[in-house]
Parts: C-alpha cells; structure tokens; sequence
C-alpha cells in the first residue's frame, strides 16, 4: 500500500490507507483496536490484546509510512523471489509491521498473558515521528517496548540520533563586472563548508561510541545566487549532525557558534546566520534491562542459536519511548535497501520475528 510521507515528498499518500487495514487486522485478531488522526489525514492504528491482570505490559511498535519511490519500477507491486519480498516499504518496515500482525494473532490465539501487549502502528517517523510523539501525548505507556525495525534478527540496544540546521550567509548584490562593489555570499559559505569539514575531522578523531561509533556532520543541502553575471546576495546550507549518546542538540548548536565565530574572524564583512533546527536523541538501552535478557532468551528458544546483540546507526522511534521511560529495544527482519530505489524484505526473518517476538511477549509479560 503506497503509505509515502507527504511531509517528504509532497503529494505523498500519507498513513490513512494502510492504518486502516492494519487496525481492521487487529481487530479480526482479537484485540481492540482503533484509529488515532494524529494531523491531517495522517493516522496510527493502536490495538490492545488486554492481559488477566498483574503482568508487565509489553509495546510493539512501529511505523507505517515510508519514504518517496523516486527512481523505482513499479514500487507498489509486491514481487516474492527466492524468499524475497520487493517494494517499496518492504524492508522500512512494513517486514516488522506483518510480523507484529502475526505475533500478535499467534498471542491472541493461544492462553491469556497476565499482562497486555500493546501495538502501535504509527505515522510519520521518516520525518519528525509525529505518530509517537502523538502516541505518548495521549498518555499510551507500557513496561518496555520492540521496535521491529530491520535489524536482520540482531538484537540492538543503541542507534545514533541526529540534528538539522540551516546556515545562511549574506552578501552584497552587484553586477559582474563591478567587483568593488559586490560580496559574493556564496564564496562566503565556502568558508562555513571548510569549517564543517574540519569539525567532522575532529569528531573522527575522537573516542569512538563502543557500539556506535563517532558522530559525524555533512552538508547536505546548498542553494545560492540569482544568475550567472551577478554577486549572490544570499546562500542557504542545510546541514545534518549524527549524535551518539552524551551528545543533543545543544551540542550541535554550540559547534555552530564555534564555526560563526571563526568565519567572522576570518573576514568582518562576511555575515553568517546558523539556525538549529530539529533534533532527535540517541538510543542506548543498557543490556541487563529485562527486555533485551528476555528478547534475547526468546530468540535462543526460537532459533537454537545465541542471538547477537548490537547497534545501528539509523534513528528510530525507540529514542523517544526510552525517553518516556519505556526501556525499548530494535528487532526485526533482514533485507536490504533502505531508503533506495531496490527494496526487499527476507520473508523467512519475517516469519522467525514474529515467532520470538511472540515468545518475548509470553514471558515478559508473565512477570
């Protein structure tokens, strides 16, 4: 179902289609479901499979919309080789989402848990993550939560967060043959982008996040000038900062202050603006959490093997449950082609997921 974010690609469906369906499938599995508008025409599908009392609840979360199909054949027609599931959304993560439809028929099917499972199928994380930000404003909470983003069957504890900013410098318009009297903003922000490669040096060169490693800044977004025989008056770069744990916004926008500062010291004439933006906190759930000991005993019984416990450098949704004080985790299917114009998901790792997430529920929410 074509579930492409709108505030990426305008124009874009947006959530309603395939909440709809994916709260109908709740509730043809047993639990209560409904449906949450969360802005204009974008929506989370919620379903509770209600517990007998006494029991830790358990969240099962993910998100429904994807990125735009620019560049894609057919992104929309679902096509299975060789175990592979390909389309757009197939892998990011629609692959999570059927395994949690799945966990969750196998949990209703089977004896009542003592504690509840909660699913929450939710809009926009490709972008500011309106659907949970909406899940937790409307007060949902659980003991701890799985995201089922596409972690290959790793069990990962810590992802990167990141930052966005826009830079500005301003010049002085004149014609192209008068030099006295134009400033070129453009060749001004050179100055910025030399100052922005020499940041992400030195965060290279830092002590690395055991599991995450460094966090790292780029450029990516420049626009500037009015036309070929002018000074640019005015250009505009947007940038965007990983943080791993111990960093924030705040990091982000003192190193900016620090690049403003040497650019005008560099040259007084050159007026530089840095706006931070958007930002979203990393992960790093500690690993004695009894979600991931008992996600990673379920994965044991399901699959015969030691399960492998690590990190990816995505951002997720789970960044903002651990903030609400729900310990969260990521496991999910395996695949390839995040964000790319070839996309599948590993059909088996789908159905293995959704076997040891519904093994994950019965005992942590037996506790």
């Amino acid at each position: 179902m074509d579930s492409v974010n709108p505030s990426l690609v305008p124009g874009g469906a947006g959530e309603e289609k395939i909440a709809r369906f994916v709260a109908e499938c709740l509730g043809h599995a047993g639990l209560e479901s409904s449906l949450h508008e969360v802005a204009c025409g974008r929506f989370n599908a919620i379903g509770r499979l209600r517990g007998s009392g006494g029991g830790h609840s358990l969240m099962l979360n993910g998100h429904l919309d994807t990125v735009g199909v620019a560049g894609m054949e057919q992104p929309f027609a679902p096509r299975v080789e060789n175990g592979r599931l390909y389309g757009r959304g197939a892998q990011d993560m629609k692959g999570g989402l059927a395994a949690t439809l799945a966990a969750v028929q196998i949990l209703a099917q089977g004896p009542p848990l003592r504690g509840d499972v909660v699913v929450a199928a939710v809009a926009d994380e490709e972008y500011q993550s309106a659907g949970t930000r909406a899940l937790l404003a409307q007060g949902v909470r659980a003991d701890a939560a799985i995201v089922l983003e596409p972690t290959g069957l790793e069990i990962a504890t810590a992802h990167k967060g990141f930052a966005w900013a826009e830079v500005e410098t301003f010049g002085r318009a004149a014609h192209g043959s008068r030099p006295e009297d134009g400033l070129d903003a453009i060749v001004c922000m050179g100055h910025v982008l030399m100052e922005i490669e020499a940041l992400q040096r030195n965060l290279a060169a830092r002590a690395p996040h055991p599991q995450l490693g460094s966090g790292s800044v780029h450029a990516s977004l420049i626009s500037g000038g009015q036309e070929l025989s002018s000074y640019p008056a005015h250009c505009t770069l947007s940038l965007e900062r990983r943080l791993v744990p111990g960093e924030d916004g705040s990091t982000f926008a003192a190193e900016l202050e620090e690049i403003v500062a040497k650019v005008a010291a560099h040259d007084s004439r050159l007026p530089v603006l840095a706006t931070p933006g958007y930002w979203a906190q990393p992960l790093e759930t500690p690993r004695d959490r009894s979600i991931v000991r008992q996600l990673a005993a379920s994965a044991e019984r399901i699959t015969g093997r030691e399960p492998v416990l690590g990190a990816q450098s995505f951002w997720t949704d789970a960044a903002l449950l651990a903030e609400a004080g729900i310990p969260s985790v990521l496991f999910g299917p395996g695949g390839t082609g995040l964000h790319s114009t070839l996309e599948y998901v590993n059909l088996p790792d789908v159905l293995t997921c959704a076997q040891v997430v519904a093994e994950c529920a019965r005992s942590f929410c037996e506790t």
